[in-house]
């Protein structure tokens, strides 16, 4: 045992003396020492001493030599059983654990986690306006050449997602908003989301070129490109990245307009411009909160590197998407009830990014942003509706039929004046 004299008494100290050994040999963490030892049994009756009783100067010169008895380690379980069970907890915690080689490729998460990798909501709002874009085109509905088109512009976007998130590994790591993703938990390795992104961009543009046009596959595949190896470095140096990024939103409903009338006109453009200047008020809103994430990440935005622009380029492209309204009707595109039916809805989004441009806040930048999800597709749906143009095969047909009878006509005609 462990004697020493405190205050003319004796106090025994074993319980400390016994866990700093165990500590040394690394028995026991090292919070153990931190506790309150338990107090051991009075020594009164082993010592010939009283507690109270004086000390001559001579005896108490022999007490303050220390000697040591035989400790016996297993002793300490009758002292404080709970640290000996936990340590044997810990002691088969250890042996439970086994390291498992990262990524964890479950093939029944397979789906889910490409479609994460995809980035499905993005796409599927791809797909949409891709839709809308072949739906309002002055020109027959064919089922099939839509199901062409729409499913080759998802594949694709699906392929430029998938690129993108494998050279944005070490920086969605850094933000709360993408630390999730299936290559930075290391569900997928990379290698997985190339093969994916290949066989993607692949199909896609073939679905596009052999099932819709040319045309539709040369946008297909110029906008893969143009997000994959542009917009996603550009982030990273310089905020022109938004203006490149609006340009890759606005390109599918151009696909579907030219995948349904096979040529481009004021319709498709005008319909590209109203999703360009939808995406600013859209996307600044929604970044102006995640400054601190793009700021750590090392993104480029404009939210982050001047905060005035991003307010007032808001605020600018609403007024500029109230105009492109007004436009609709003037070049013949949709009737004038586009127009006065777009009128409110884009007062009130105007009203939202002045509000957000004066006030500058988080309240301010949520309701911006809110309201440009219920914006897009009421615009998308009126814009539908009010189309000028409705042909259907019948008409078509009826108008090629014309057209050949007319031709042979003229074709005959100055032949019979010849004969005579």
């Amino acid at each position: 045992m462990f004697r020493f004299v405190l205050n003319g008494g004796f106090q025994h100290n074993k319980s400390i003396l016994i866990r700093s050994i165990l500590y040394s040999t690394k028995q026991l963490p090292k919070n153990v020492l931190a506790t309150e030892p338990k107090p051991i049994d009075d020594l009164k009756s082993r010592h010939k001493y009283d507690v109270n009783r004086k000390v001559s100067a001579e005896q108490l010169q022999t007490l303050n030599t220390v000697s040591f008895e035989e400790i016996v380690v297993p002793n300490i379980a009758q002292e404080r059983p709970n640290v000996v069970k936990d340590v044997e907890t810990i002691d088969q915690k250890k042996q439970i654990i086994s390291w498992e080689p990262t990524p964890l490729c479950d093939p029944s998460k397979l789906t889910n986690q490409y479609l994460m990798l995809s980035k499905i909501r993005l796409t599927t709002l791809v797909v949409i306006t891709t839709m809308v874009g072949y739906a309002v085109a002055p020109a027959p509905f064919d089922l099939t050449t839509f199901a062409y088109c729409t499913v080759g512009t998802g594949l694709c976007s699906a392929a430029a997602n998938a690129v993108n998130q494998y050279h944005e590994v070490p920086f969605d790591a850094q933000m709360a908003r993408t630390k999730n993703r299936v290559l930075v938990r290391g569900q997928l390795t990379p290698l997985h989301s190339i093969n994916f992104a290949l066989a993607s961009a692949t199909i896609g543009t073939g679905l596009l070129y052999f099932g819709v046009n040319g045309y539709a596959a040369a946008l297909g595949a110029g906008n893969l490109f143009l997000y994959t190896s542009v917009y996603t470095p550009m982030k990273r140096f310089s905020i022109l990245n938004t203006w490149v990024g609006s340009v890759v939103g606005a390109i599918p409903p151009i696909i579907g307009w030219v995948g349904c009338s096979g040529t481009f006109d004021a319709g498709s453009l005008l319909l590209a411009a109203l999703l360009y200047s939808w995406q600013f008020p859209h996307f600044n809103a929604l970044s102006w909160n995640l400054r601190p994430d793009y700021s750590r990440a090392g993104y480029r935005m404009m939210a982050v590197t001047d905060p005035a622009l991003c307010r007032r380029t808001a605020l600018r492209h609403t007024v500029a998407l109230s105009v492109f309204s007004a436009l609709a009707p003037i070049l013949g595109v949709t009737n004038i009830w586009f127009a006065l039916e777009m009128l409110p809805l884009n007062a009130y989004f105007i009203y939202l990014a002045y509000k957000f441009y004066q006030k500058s806040d988080s309240g301010s930048s949520r309701k911006l942003f809110r309201f440009s999800l219920i914006q897009l597709p009421m615009l998308m749906i009126l814009f539908f509706v009010n189309k000028k143009e409705w042909i259907s095969k019948k008409e078509t047909t009826s108008k090629m039929t014309s057209i050949s009878q007319s031709t042979d006509t003229s074709i005959v005609a100055p032949t019979v004046k010849a004969v005579m």
